[in-house]
C-alpha cells in the first residue's frame, strides 16, 4: 500500500514538472485558446491575433501569461535565469502623420498592477505608484512619441525600462545588416508587422534587444546589448505580457504572435503560422469542395453577364459628345468645366516648378488660362487619396454657388477617366498654417495682432454665411488654419470644401461617417458621427486659439500639460493666467483683444455643444456688438455653473430680425 502511495506521489510529481516545463517553453500563433489574462481594452480577434487596444482614445490594455514564470536558475539561485522571447506586433496609427503612443513588452512582479496611466505611460504604473504598490518591471517599450518629460530620445525607438518610464537605455529603431557599421532605420507606425526578440544571458548577464520587419530572418547583431544583473531587477516569480495605452494621439496595438523560453534560446517563430490582419485561422474556410466550386462559378458567370448587360445600357443611355460619358452633376455644372489640355498647358504640364502645395489630397499648380489670362490655382487630386469620386463633386456642387469674400472662389474644374482636377482662384500668400509656422521673419512681418483678428473675424464672417445666408446651409466639417488661404490684402478666404455637406435649413442631418482633422474635431462627433455647425463652431474655437497662441493644437513634444492646445489655455484660465497663452513672437497686441479672443476660442471649443456660441453671435462678439460673458472658472466642465445659471448667454436672439450684423458678403 506504502509503496503504490509513492508511486501515485511520483506520478503527481512528474505531472507536476512537466506542466512547468511546458510553462517556461511555449510558442502561441494566435492567442484564442491561450488563456491569457486580459484587462483593459484588450481582446482576442476570431482569428486568434491579441488586440490590445484599439485605436480609441484615453484607454490602455494589458495581457498575460496566466502564470507566474520562474526566472530564477536551477543552478544558482541568487542569478536570474538565460531566458529568450520573440513576438510580432503591429502598431497601426489613426493619424499616422501624428504618431502614436508605444507599447511595452513586461515583465511584471504583479498580473493586476495598479496605479496604471494612459498616455505616455504606456499602460504600466509610474514611479509612485510602483513605490506605493511595491511594483517591480522590466520594460522593453516600442514607441513612437517623444515625450521630453521622460527624455525619451526620438518618436521612433526602442528603449529599457527598469521600474520606471524613463528608459536606461534607448535606440532608434532600425536593424543591421552583416555589416555591424550599416543599420538599416525603419517606423514602427507603418502598421506592418515586426518581429522583435529579447535575450538574456546568465553567464554574461547581458539582455540584448533586436527588431526587424517581420519576415526577415534575426539580425546577427542586437540593436541593443545591455549589461545588466537581472537578479537586483526581477523578483524570483514575475509574470510575462504585454501594455499598451492611447491617449488623444491613437492607434491599434497588436500582437500576433509570441514565444517565449526559460533556460535556453528559444525556438524560431513558424512565420507561415503566424496570422496577420485580414487573414483567418480557419482551416475550413479555406477548404473548396469541387461541387461548390462549381455551383460558385456558374452563379457568378451568371452575376456578371446580367451586371455586364445593365452596364452596356447604362453607358449607351448617358453617352453624350463621342466617347465622353457625362454623369448628372456634370451636366448640371458643365459651364464651369474646363479641358484637361487648357490646365495641363496652364500649369506648365503640372511641373514642379508651378507647385504651390500638397497634402493628403494630391498636389495644387500655379497657373495661367491662356485664353483669359486668369491666374488659377488647380487642385490634382490623388489617385490613392482621401478625396475620391464623392468629395470631388462635393466640393464643385456646394462651392459653385457660393459667393462671398472670404471663401475661396470656384472657377470650374476638370475630370478625364481618373483625372480629378479643382481650379480656384489664385491666392498668393499661401494658407495661414504657413504664415504661422514656417517663416518667422515673414509671421512677424504679415500677421501682426490687428492682422490676425482681421483673419479671424473674416473666417467667422464666411462661416456665418454658409451657417445661414446662403440658400443651402453648408456644414464645412473641416475648419483648420491649412483650409484658410490668405490674399494679397491679407484678407482669409476659407476653402477646400472636399468634405462639406449642404442641409435644407432646419433639417437635422443624417450622415454619421466621421471625418475631419485631428485636433479640431468636435468631441461629440466620434459618438454620433454627425457634422453639425456646432461642429464647425468647434474647429473655428481651436483655429482662434491656434492664430492667438502660434502654436498647433497638438504638439507631441510639449509636456502632458501642455500637448492639447485648448486644455493648456482652459487651465492657463483656471489658474488666472490666460494672457500668457498669447504668441511670444507679438513684440505688441491689444490686451483686451487678446483676452477676448482667447476666451471666445474657449466658448467654441466647449465639450458642450450646447454651450458653443452660433456664428452670429461670434461675429457679434468680435465686431464689438454685443459683450462675451465672463468665462466661469469651470468652463472646462460638461456642464459648467455659470453657463448653467445663465442659460441664454448664447441664445440666438440675433437673427433679421434683431440685429444688423451680417456675414458682410461682398
Amino acid at each position: 500500500m506504502a509503496m503504490h502511495a509513492f508511486g501515485i506521489l511520483l506520478g503527481v510529481l512528474y505531472s507536476l514538472l512537466s506542466f512547468v516545463s511546458s510553462d517556461i517553453n511555449f510558442v502561441k500563433y494566435g492567442f484564442k485558446q491561450a488563456g491569457l489574462k486580459m484587462d483593459g481594452a484588450s481582446y482576442v480577434r476570431p482569428n486568434g491575433i491579441l488586440t490590445l487596444i484599439n485605436d480609441s482614445p484615453k484607454i490602455l490594455g494589458h495581457a498575460f501569461y496566466p502564470s507566474p514564470l520562474p526566472f530564477k536558475s536551477s543552478k544558482n539561485k541568487s542569478i536570474v535565469a538565460t531566458f529568450s522571447t520573440t513576438f510580432v506586433f503591429s502598431i497601426v496609427p489613426k493619424y499616422p502623420e501624428l504618431g502614436a503612443q508605444g507599447f511595452a513588452f513586461v515583465l511584471i512582479s504583479t498580473n493586476k498592477p495598479k496605479g496604471c496611466l494612459m498616455n505616455q505611460y504606456l499602460g504600466l504604473p509610474n514611479v509612485t505608484s510602483s513605490l506605493e504598490f511595491s511594483t517591480r518591471f522590466l520594460a522593453i517599450e516600442f514607441d513612437g512619441i517623444q515625450n521630453l518629460d521622460l527624455h525619451d530620445m526620438n518618436d521612433n525607438h526602442v528603449g529599457i525600462d527598469i521600474s520606471s518610464l524613463i528608459s536606461n537605455i534607448s535606440r532608434p529603431v532600425a536593424y543591421y545588416l552583416s555589416d555591424h557599421s550599416k543599420n538599416i532605420s525603419f517606423s514602427l507606425k507603418s502598421g506592418k508587422p515586426i518581429q522583435a526578440w529579447v535575450d538574456y544571458n546568465e553567464g554574461e548577464m547581458l539582455m540584448n534587444v533586436t527588431v526587424s520587419p517581420f519576415g526577415m530572418p534575426k539580425p546577427y547583431f542586437p540593436l541593443i546589448s545591455f549589461p545588466i544583473d537581472l537578479s537586483l531587477v526581477l523578483n524570483d516569480y514575475m509574470y510575462a505580457g504585454f501594455s499598451a495605452s492611447n491617449g488623444l494621439l491613437v492607434a491599434e496595438h497588436n500582437i500576433h504572435g509570441w514565444g517565449f523560453k526559460i533556460g535556453e534560446a528559444g525556438q524560431e517563430l513558424d512565420k507561415s503560422a503566424v496570422p496577420l490582419i485580414g487573414s483567418s485561422t480557419s482551416t475550413s474556410s479555406k477548404v473548396v469542395h469541387k461541387k461548390d466550386f462549381a455551383v460558385g462559378i456558374t452563379l457568378t458567370s451568371a452575376t456578371l453577364f446580367i451586371l455586364t448587360v445593365i452596364g452596356a445600357f447604362h453607358v449607351l443611355r448617358r453617352l453624350r459628345n463621342g466617347d465622353e460619358i457625362l454623369e448628372d452633376w456634370e451636366l448640371e455644372f458643365a459651364s464651369h468645366k474646363f479641358k484637361y489640355s487648357e490646365l495641363h498647358s496652364a500649369t506648365g504640364k503640372f511641373g514642379d516648378s508651378n507647385l504651390i502645395g500638397y497634402g493628403g489630397f494630391g498636389k495644387v499648380y500655379r497657373g495661367v488660362i491662356a485664353s483669359t489670362g486668369l491666374e488659377v490655382a488647380v487642385k490634382r487630386v490623388a489617385p490613392d487619396s482621401r478625396q475620391g469620386i464623392r468629395e470631388f463633386v462635393s466640393e464643385i456642387t456646394s462651392m459653385a454657388q457660393l459667393k462671398h469674400r472670404n471663401l475661396v472662389q470656384l472657377h470650374g474644374w476638370c475630370r478625364k477617366k481618373d483625372e480629378l482636377l479643382i481650379v480656384y482662384n489664385y491666392v498668393p500668400n499661401g494658407s495661414l498654417d504657413k504664415l504661422l509656422f514656417e517663416n518667422e521673419h515673414q509671421k512677424k512681418k504679415l500677421l501682426t495682432w490687428d492682422q490676425r483678428y482681421t483673419i479671424i473675424t473674416g473666417v467667422a464672417q464666411g462661416l456665418l454665411y454658409l451657417h445661414e445666408e446662403c440658400e443651402l446651409q453648408v456644414v464645412h466639417r473641416d475648419v483648420k488654419p491649412s483650409n484658410v488661404l490668405i490674399d494679397e490684402d491679407l484678407q482669409p478666404k476659407l476653402g477646400d470644401f472636399g468634405l462639406a455637406r449642404t442641409y435644407e435649413h432646419g433639417i437635422n442631418p443624417q450622415t454619421t461617417n466621421v471625418v475631419g482633422t485631428l485636433g479640431y474635431m468636435a468631441p461629440e462627433l466620434t459618438k454620433t458621427g454627425k457634422a453639425r455647425t456646432s461642429t464647425d463652431v468647434y474647429g473655428y474655437g481651436i483655429l482662434i486659439l491656434e492664430v492667438a497662441c502660434g502654436r498647433k493644437p497638438i504638439e507631441p513634444q510639449k509636456n502632458p500639460e501642455e500637448l492639447v492646445l485648448v486644455d493648456w489655455v482652459r487651465e492657463l484660465h483656471h489658474q488666472g493666467k490666460i494672457s500668457r497663452a498669447i504668441d511670444p513672437s507679438l513684440d505688441e497686441y491689444d490686451k483686451d483683444e487678446a483676452r477676448l479672443v482667447l476666451s471666445l476660442g474657449l466658448f467654441c471649443a466647449h465639450p458642450n455643444p450646447d454651450y458653443r456660441p452660433s456664428m452670429r453671435r461670434i461675429v457679434q462678439f468680435l465686431l464689438g456688438e454685443t459683450s462675451l460673458p465672463p468665462l466661469p472658472p469651470d468652463i472646462h466642465c460638461e456642464d459648467p455653473t455659470a453657463i448653467r445659471k445663465c442659460p441664454n448667454n448664447f441664445a440666438d436672439d440675433s437673427g433679421s430680425s434683431s440685429s444688423m450684423v451680417s456675414s458682410s458678403k461682398y
